[in-house]
């Protein structure tokens, strides 16, 4: 846990090296017995992620990560909401994470249910509406069902807008964006191939 990348980009490198030998097939991370005595006695996380609560969605196997590497925060629709935004500033302020990934994923029944319930979330059953309300505005609200790729864009949508809720909900984070000390980035896994995209920073 010692010998974590010290930038916020060597990290998303050895993300991004981790999830190519994942697609091919190459994983080298294991967790041995031997290794739960460091764990145990603490964490220097390199990664903070938001990741969908779909169970197909595992970002230490993805990225080909050992326990201890990523502090993962997991909520349906990747989306910031309070209580992870306040799990990351702790990733932040306490563990010292450089980095923080919004990782959305083809296929999320949460995006969907955004494009399916646009004009009518109150139809979701029980706290559902007010999860899925904060994908239609601004992703989903003016969004043709119809058009080829529409659930891909608002996938993406989805991940990019996670980074200004961020930024919006944490003056911690935001600071430490800001200071250079920290980076944001969102981008979306394909689940058939399991390639990971990094989205633009725009």
């Amino acid at each position: 846990m010692n010998d974590r990348p010290n930038s916020s980009e060597a990290v998303l490198e050895e993300l991004m090296a981790g999830n190519a030998r994942y697609v091919d097939g190459s994983m080298q991370s294991s967790n041995p017995p031997a290794a739960r005595d460091a764990l145990a006695s603490g964490q220097a996380p390199m990664a903070a992620m938001i990741r969908c609560a779909d169970s197909r969605v595992a970002p230490e196997i993805v990225f080909d990560q050992p326990l201890g590497s990523l502090f993962v925060c997991g909520v349906a629709g990747n989306i910031p909401t309070p209580e992870i935004i306040a799990s990351l500033e702790y990733a932040i302020a306490v563990l010292d994470t450089t980095l923080i990934v919004v990782m959305g994923h083809s296929s999320c029944g949460a995006v969907s249910a955004a494009l399916e319930h646009r004009g009518d979330s109150n139809a979701l059953p029980g706290g559902l509406p007010a999860l899925v309300d904060q994908i239609i505005d601004p992703c989903t609200a003016d969004a043709d069902p119809s058009v080829p790729g529409v659930l891909d864009a608002a996938i993406a949508c989805n991940a990019r807008q996670g980074i200004g809720a961020i930024m919006e909900g944490s003056d911690l984070i935001a600071a430490a964006v800001e200071a250079g000390g920290v980076r944001i980035v969102a981008g979306v896994q394909d689940l058939a191939s399991g390639h990971f995209h990094l989205l633009s920073d725009d």
